[in-house]
């Protein structure tokens, strides 16, 4: 199988090398060269690697080698080391070395499709599988499986992400259009618990789209040399979209509330918001939770103090405390566990949904990696530290196989898609028309953002 030139090595000098050592911690691994682990990951005749062990490397091997240079080095290590180069090949010595790197190649495009966007994979793929192939015919059956299911997960990927386009274009559309709002969320899903329930279809699509391995490229941007390496291994954006979906969420909820400049509407509208929190939590859906808490809590909304002296406070004050970041978010965290426990004994779908609060989630995982090195003395990796990753982000996995069991209800959808939004300084300019300035900060504050508006 020809290889591209910056991928060709000496195999015998990199078998040799391999050949170090991984050191086993109480029979776990802990640490070992990249030639040691690569190697650990490559199959033969009467050896197969540990699925546990597949996912953890392929999801932290990215950090030292790109995922088609790591493709490329498995193939030339199993032409080595099964002597697929000959003109002859006996089939009857390979044993079941055939099955078991079309098994590999089946999992590693199950567990990370995203990274066969980069047409130097697809090469490396075409080419091992007909290779198998030719040898063993039977597995045609499985390779056109494998094939087919790959199709379908990246056409779903370039599906996802041009609807992603066309919404943020609609959404664009309506903000520069100053068009001014004719009905309001109430209006459009007077029930509470219908928008909890439209919310998490959102955050299960768009969180179903993030792959495992844009968490480590999140990491591996701070380390690379230059943004064009960056991009060599970076294909997709799911991680950032849903990001942005979680600000939206926030800066429609400040938008609806300060839309009202009656103070009963304003407070009606606080009050029906509390109650879709309530009914996230009921869900299992924190993030939108946390997205309507923060929305609250912007300054332009937080401020309107008659506004807040009419609403029902019980219900936001238990919110507030359940989302609070004391103690290192210790009873969302409590509520999250208890929400993970449910899921796993669950039936129902509905009782299956785990949606966490996406901004906390990767903030652990980030310190995880800034806290542990990923190297050890000698230049081993230290794996203890990418299994812990793995682990994280194998829960995320779990919960982003669940299906949404909601009805869908379009017109809320898509009022939560693309309705307009305000700015920062048009969101503080409401709030100034919803409740005057009454401190000289405020007044002061207020007569800047007239005047840089041109009002």
């Amino acid at each position: 199988m020809d290889v591209d030139i910056d991928v060709e090595y000496d195999v015998k000098l990199f078998l040799a090398r391999s050949l170090q050592t991984l050191i086993f911690q109480d029979g776990n691994l802990s640490s070992g060269s990249l030639e040691a682990l690569i190697q650990h990951i490559v199959p033969t005749s009467d050896y197969y690697p540990d699925r546990t062990y597949i996912f953890a490397f392929l999801l932290s091997s990215r950090l030292f080698i790109r995922p088609h240079n790591l493709l490329a080095e498995i193939c030339q290590v199993c032409i080595f080391q099964q002597n697929l180069a000959q003109d002859r090949i006996d089939k009857g010595s390979l044993g079941k070395f055939g099955p078991h790197i079309v098994n590999l190649l089946s999992e590693w495009t199950e567990l990370f499709p995203y990274d066969f966007r980069d047409e130097r994979m697809k090469t490396h793929l075409k080419d091992i599988t007909h290779r198998m192939l030719a040898i063993y015919p039977e597995l045609r059956k499985e390779v056109s499986a494998m094939m087919h299911n790959l199709v379908i997960k990246l056409a779903r990927l370039s599906k996802y992400e041009e609807m992603l386009g066309k919404l943020n274009s609609e959404a664009l559309q309506s903000a520069h259009a100053q068009v001014v709002p004719t009905t309001d969320i109430i209006e459009v899903c007077p029930s509470p618990l219908v928008l909890a329930q439209q919310l998490t279809h959102i955050e299960m699509e768009r969180l179903s789209m993030i792959g495992p391995e844009e968490f480590v490229q999140a990491f591996a941007k701070e380390e690379m040399n230059t943004e064009t390496t960056f991009r060599d291994i970076k294909k997709t954006s799911n991680l950032e979209a849903y990001v942005q979906w979680f600000n939206r969420l926030s800066y429609l909820v400040a938008t609806e509330i300060t839309s009202h400049l009656k103070k009963k509407n304003r407070v009606k509208m606080i009050e029906y918001f509390i109650d879709v929190a309530k009914e996230c939590i009921n869900i299992g859906n924190f993030n939108s939770l946390m997205a309507i808490i923060a929305g609250m809590n912007l300054s332009p909304v937080a401020r309107l103090k008659k506004t807040w002296a009419k609403v029902n406070t019980a219900k936001f004050d238990i919110l507030e405390h359940q989302m609070n970041p004391w103690n290192n978010f210790g009873c969302y965290r409590s509520c999250l566990k208890a929400a993970m426990w449910r899921s796993q004994g669950a039936v129902e779908d509905r009782e299956k949904i785990v949606i966490p609060f996406f901004s906390l989630f990767v903030k652990d995982l980030y310190f995880l990696n800034e806290g542990c090195s990923n190297k050890i003395d000698g230049g081993h990796i230290n794996f203890e530290k990418f299994w812990q990753l793995a682990k994280q982000i194998s829960d995320l996995i779990a919960w982003q196989q669940v299906e949404c069991p909601f009805k869908k209800e379009n017109k809320a959808l898509h009022y939560l898609l693309t309705s307009p939004i305000f700015s920062e300084t048009t969101l503080s300019l409401a709030s100034f028309e919803c409740e005057p300035p009454e401190n000289s900060f405020d007044k002061q504050r207020h007569k800047t953002l007239k005047s840089e508006a041109g009002l």
